[in-house]
């Protein structure tokens, strides 16, 4: 009897410990569940960029004349679109929301191209988006300015030569050798009668500290129009760096716009230092939204995501909003910027007025027709 009763004592304590153990163990087991779960759901990167409506700027603030008029009564803005890297759950959300759109990365990254690269080509295209705003808005006011070479900015390197091993984007190439480096041109020349595994000495800008490095030449990739002959190069893609300079230091602009990337500012940018250079104010008290590139003779140019802008105009109850005018290419592309425009802005029913721009010349027409508010 008492080694049965020894026997049960000594099971019914058993039983009281290995509950314990094993809820400890599925405590344990559903967190790292449940971590597997919240990692694979927010942090696991798919090949998708979601694009949504970003925001309206005051470009004001942005943008300087030495010496330039200050009676803004409206706004000038420009607009951007919010790009974000895909996850499981952003991407199921943009499935279903019915203003925001994916895109798969292959298709808006170029050939060979980093997101880094795109990254820094889209800050380029910002900066020479500026230049061109500035050399359009003298232009029209009639302002003498002159183009100063700054240098060749590196957008991309290629595999496998000395140039990735190297340089990065975003660095400015100013020697070449003992041969200066103004425009990609120089480069080019500067390597001429050159061969693979010849070194050649290249001076360069990062964040505004100048430095120096010996680049062992490679073989270039073939080219169509190559006749099978090697091209030694440092294996980048180079773009050439320029500012517009007024003759005069008090029409000097200078345009400080922050981490925006891309051309689509331009026309709201040459409207702005158009504004500045001017005595009378072309705003006249209204809240003006816009989109467009700009040409240096004021040809206005598409962009994409004008849908995600006219939301982002609206939440700043911009009154008016210029966006380019329909295009259609040679090859029968086309370009529905106005009228996507236009189908946005009746489905979130705004009170906003679209207005079709093809240069900037139609925006300020436009604006000299508007009643003072």
């Amino acid at each position: 009897m008492e080694n049965e009763e020894e026997s049960v004592r000594t099971w019914s304590n058993d039983s009281y410990r290995y509950p314990r153990v094993s809820a400890t163990r599925r405590y344990l087991l559903s967190a790292i569940v449940g971590v597997v779960i919240v990692y694979l759901l927010f942090f696991v990167r798919l090949p998708f960029f979601i694009f949504m409506p970003g925001t309206a700027e005051e470009i004001k603030p942005m943008v300087t004349v030495a010496k330039g008029s200050d009676t803004e009564k409206g706004t000038l803005m420009l607009t951007t679109v919010r790009v974000a890297d895909a996850n499981v759950v952003n991407y199921i959300v943009g499935l279903l929301h019915p203003y925001e759109e994916i895109q798969p990365k292959r298709s808006v990254l170029k050939q060979g191209e980093s997101e880094q690269e795109y990254t820094q080509r889209q800050e380029y295209v910002m900066l020479t988006s500026q230049a061109n705003a500035i050399q359009a808005a003298y232009t029209h006011a009639k302002v003498p300015f002159h183009i100063s070479h700054e240098g060749v900015m590196v957008l991309q390197t290629l595999p496998g030569l000395a140039g990735e091993k190297v340089l990065k984007p975003g660095d400015v190439l100013l020697k070449s050798g003992d041969k200066e480096v103004k425009v990609a041109q120089d480069l080019l020349d500067s390597l001429k009668g050159k061969k693979p595994g010849d070194s050649v000495a290249i001076t360069y800008k990062r964040q505004k500290v100048e430095q120096q490095a010996t680049l062992v030449l490679g073989t270039l990739p073939q080219q169509e129009g190559d006749k099978g002959e090697a091209r030694a190069g440092l294996g980048v893609v180079p773009a050439d760096m320029q500012s517009v300079k007024a003759d005069q230091a008090d029409q000097q602009v200078t345009i400080k716009a922050g981490e925006i990337g891309g051309p689509s500012a331009g026309l709201m940018f040459s409207l702005e230092i158009y504004n500045q250079l001017l005595p009378e104010d072309i705003t006249k008290g209204y809240r003006i939204a816009g989109t467009g590139t700009i040409e240096t003779d004021g040809t206005v140019g598409p962009i994409g995501g004008i849908e995600h802008k006219i939301i982002a105009a609206d939440r700043e109850k911009a009154d008016y909003f210029f966006a380019p005018k329909d295009v259609t290419y040679k090859d029968g592309t086309k370009v529905n910027n106005y009228s996507d425009a236009v189908h946005r802005a009746e489905q979130i029913k705004t009170k906003m007025k679209i207005v079709e721009i093809g240069t900037m010349d139609d925006a300020l027409k436009f604006l000299a027709n508007l009643p003072s508010k």
